[in-house]
């Protein structure tokens, strides 16, 4: 059987004296670093968080960039196509002003020319009824 005796008190008081040592010199260190860990996790994780948040906004702000560059370089497309096609009508209209001004000279030479040549015929028009008359007549002259 076992006897209690004065041992029993030393042995809970050893233990105990154990248990406050393994404490102070295992236990709490321990606990120490985990609950450091555990800080230093949760701050990195908001740093994680909050470099996620800047990446997603200057996402934002590059794609709203792009579409203000798209929109600019559109609307400037836009206005030197508009300035061609204005040029090109400028052009076109100083093109048929010239084609209308040599025409007229042209048609003015051409006024001329018939003039001249209608009035060389009709000298020309009695000497050949003339001859033609002879011919038919059958005279020589």
């Amino acid at each position: 059987m076992v006897s209690v005796d004065g041992s029993i008190v030393l042995q809970i008081a050893n233990f105990l004296l154990l248990i406050w040592i393994l404490n102070m010199v295992l236990y709490k260190p321990i606990r120490k670093i985990l609950l450091e860990r555990k800080e230093k996790m949760v701050g990195m994780q908001s740093d994680i968080d909050g470099s996620a948040q800047q990446v997603k906004s200057k996402e934002d702000a590059y794609a709203d960039g792009v579409r203000q560059a798209r929109a600019a370089g559109q609307k400037e497309k836009e206005m030197v196509m508009q300035a061609a096609a204005d040029e090109e009508k400028a052009i076109i209209g100083k093109i048929n002003e010239t084609a209308q001004a040599e025409l007229k000279e042209v048609r003015e030479k051409i006024t001329q020319e018939m003039g001249t040549v209608k009035a060389a015929l009709e000298d020309e028009i009695d000497a050949f009824a003339d001859a033609i008359g002879q011919k038919i007549l059958g005279r020589v002259a």
